[in-house]
């Protein structure tokens, strides 16, 4: 049955209500999966009616970013205006920030956009700390009775839930169960006609939904993320975990500046081998890591090729498939599957690729009317061949009976065959985000080139779930690359929350990639660090002795990368690992994290760290890469971005007042800062600040701030 269908999101709130009644348990997708309009409807509406109620579910609640301070907000607030155009801002975090929520509203999320909610203390206390793939079971148990999405339409009308089938596809089986047993619920979604159309999973029925808002003038701009620049610590890393990343195998990555340098590095790799070597080597990688890259990865570019399982498609899977990296397909066909990998066929089809199914057990003697159907769909046969009764109708008209086991007979099916596989896809994914590049790349692709990227539920993705085995074929030789925090001397890693309990992001899907790796046949989990940060002006190591928790235990430890170094963890003794992973650390923590080691007997009192690791400065990780990005390599912004030339000055500029602004010596220099005209070179920042005529002495003196702050960052 067709949903019933609205013109305004108000009518389809009351619709909600009439059917599912007061107590509203609402489910909406993280990211830009959300319909906004919609969801602030439903917001306003019980906020205005206390015999109303709601829990909202969720993740990603994605903000407009706003400065703090003036000097924030007038380099933001242009920017916000240019790149995120008339994205509806999500009234229930206007009111959150506020601490203005409505009483009758709860706002419970499973993953935050990272940092952003460390001063919420609602946030903090409603949390939810789930694996992606139990968010279903979770919600479902919290008697979800609602959920909201945004979705892609063509004509027809067609469907997809687009950037969001994750957990809705999840959800839905057990939301129609419940209303068997006399739960009402309501499945509703909101067109967005911005939104890339897309297949797999996603592509759903009309009578998938109970309502459907369409109005075209509330179609808004998609919540995009900026490409940030690459620092050479995140090149180093991205670097070292691209020769781990094997021809023909299977790569998840995520999303950020550690992701991206992976990913400019997977590229390079292909695109320019032999630059790609000269950087392993100069740098240092291959004395250092030399025989963990032979033994796990390789250095020479995709003859292959590379499919990708990632929850998150972004960007960078975008960028490895136009560069040609991303190109070995996967078919949702066991015997297919398992005969390419054996070589025993190619995507070439020819009678050889039935009788190599027959032999296989996949085929019967003589096809049945279901093997037929789905030897069309996956293009062994043509789509105009005819099956009546065992016997096939060729394109000339004539009838020819099957038999796979007399190739003599087989042969006469010639005429019936495709020219080649169908439906193979490169990348499954649960949910996309990226930037404007992405979103409009997607949305001029033609549909049989969007199908390459099927989108799936987060459980078909996240885990070995439905066809085991299918599974393990197609993530043949797979690297799953993710981001942590921190990570301790014993190989644990720390990747949602800080020492205190506050949580930072979320789990999302790390646990489940990292257990993946652990189930699978040569796959491999990779954890990205970087060896330090600054908190509150002072450096600080990401690798520890201990910590309060962990995201990622130290049972399930793998590979760790960080500037310095890779680790190979896996079934190594304790002695061995942290031997590792001092390694991998900063020179100036090594000692203290050394000595903590011995003192709790876990390592020889004799142990040194090697030569070749005791120089892990930044100053040598700078010399490494400066002779390469002098010639063209490793740039800060490989993929384009869409802050404008003085943007980026002015965020290394306002990245260094930070900085300096968290310690008594540095707010003393930042007040002498101020004493300084602004240089010359500094004119066009200024103009983009609204600085270049300073009006009234606070003016000036943010003008000269700003000026300063520019030289002394390095940004002139």
């Amino acid at each position: 049955m067709a949903p019933k269908n609205f013109t305004n999101p108000d009518e389809c709130v009351e619709a909600i209500i009439a059917k599912v009644g007061p107590k509203l348990v609402v489910g909406a997708p993280l990211g830009i999966g959300k319909p906004n309009h919609l969801v602030n409807a439903l917001y306003r509406r019980v906020a205005s009616d206390p015999k109303l109620s709601m829990r909202l579910v969720t993740a990603l609640s994605l903000e407009r970013p706003k400065g703090k301070s003036e000097l924030e907000r007038r380099f933001l607030d242009p920017f916000a205006a240019r790149v995120f155009g008339d994205y509806p801002e999500l009234e229930y975090m206007r009111d959150l920030r506020a601490h203005r929520l409505a009483p009758n509203v709860e706002l419970s999320e499973f993953y935050f956009k990272s940092g952003s909610m460390l001063g919420v203390a609602s946030a903090q206390q409603n949390y939810i700390s789930s694996n992606y793939t139990h968010v279903a079971r979770d919600m479902l148990a919290a008697g979800a009775n609602v959920v909201l999405q945004a979705v892609a339409m063509e004509p027809g009308p067609r469907y997809s839930l687009a950037s969001n089938p994750d957990v809705t596809l999840d959800i839905y089986p057990g939301l129609r169960e419940a209303e068997k047993a006399g739960r009402q619920v309501a499945v509703c979604g909101m067109v967005n006609r911005k939104l890339p159309f897309m297949y797999g999973g996603a592509e759903v029925p009309p009578e998938f939904f109970d309502f459907m808002v369409d109005d075209p003038g509330l179609d808004h701009t998609l919540f995009s993320v900026p490409n940030m620049p690459i620092d050479p610590a995140a090149h180093m890393i991205g670097l070292q975990a691209s020769a781990l990343v094997k021809d023909g195998g299977t790569i998840q990555v995520g999303i950020g500046s550690l992701g991206d340098a992976c990913i400019y590095a997977t590229r390079l790799r292909h695109g320019d081998n032999p630059a790609y070597r000269r950087a392993l080597a100069q740098t240092g990688v291959l004395a250092r890591c030399g025989d963990t890259i032979t033994a796990l990865g390789g250095t020479d570019a995709y003859r292959q090729g590379l499919y990708a399982g990632s929850e998150m498609f972004g960007d960078g899977l975008l960028q490895l498939y136009a560069a040609g990296v991303l190109k070995r397909r996967v078919y949702d066909h066991r015997g297919l599957q398992n005969l390419l990998e054996l070589g025993r066929i190619s995507e070439q089809v020819s009678v050889d690729t039935l009788l190599a199914l027959r032999e296989m057990k996949q085929l019967g003697k003589r096809l049945s009317a279901d093997e037929v159907a789905s030897l069309q769909r996956f293009g062994v046969l043509r789509p105009d061949v005819e099956y009546r009764e065992g016997r096939l109708r060729l394109p000339d008209g004539a009838w020819t009976e099957v038999d796979l086991d007399d190739r003599a007979a087989a042969a006469r099916l010639v005429p019936a065959l495709g020219a080649r596989l169908q439906g193979g896809v490169l990348v499954h994914a649960a949910f996309f985000l990226g930037s404007r590049w992405f979103y409009d790349t997607l949305n001029r692709m033609p549909e049989a080139e969007r199908r390459l990227f099927a989108m799936e539920a987060v459980s078909t993705v996240n885990e070995l779930f439905s066809d085991v085995e299918l599974e393990k074929l197609q993530h043949r030789d797979a690297r799953f690359i993710n981001i942590c925090m921190k990570a301790t001397l014993l190989g644990s890693a720390v990747s949602d929350s800080l020492d205190d309990g506050r949580v930072v992001s979320g789990v999302g899907g790390q646990y489940n990639f990292v257990a993946m790796a652990h189930a699978l046949r040569q796959a491999r989990s990779i954890l990205l660090l970087r060896s330090t940060h600054r908190s509150h002006g002072r450096l600080e190591s990401n690798i520890v002795w201990e910590y309060a928790h962990s995201t990622i235990p130290r049972h399930l430890r793998d590979v760790v990368i960080t500037e310095y170094g890779i680790a190979d963890l896996r079934g190594k003794r304790d002695r061995e690992v942290i031997a590792g992973m001092l390694n991998l650390a900063d020179s100036r923590f090594q000692p203290e994290l050394m000595a903590q080691a011995k003192r709790a007997g876990k390592l020889p009192p004799d142990h040194a760290i090697p030569e070749v690791f005791r120089h892990n400065t930044p100053e040598r990780l700078r010399a490494a890469l400066v002779p390469l990005q002098t010639g063209g390599l490793f740039p800060e912004l490989p993929f384009g971005s869409d802050f404008t030339p003085e943007e980026l000055q002015l965020g290394k500029a306002l990245k260094y007042l930070q900085a300096r602004s968290g310690s008594l010596g540095g707010k003393l220099q930042l007040v002498l800062s101020v004493l300084k005209a602004p240089p010359a070179e500094a004119a066009a920042c200024l103009a983009r600040m609204q600085l270049a005529s300073p009006r009234g002495l606070k003016e000036v003196a943010l003008a000269r701030l700003v000026g300063d702050a520019l030289k002394a960052s390095g940004a002139l």
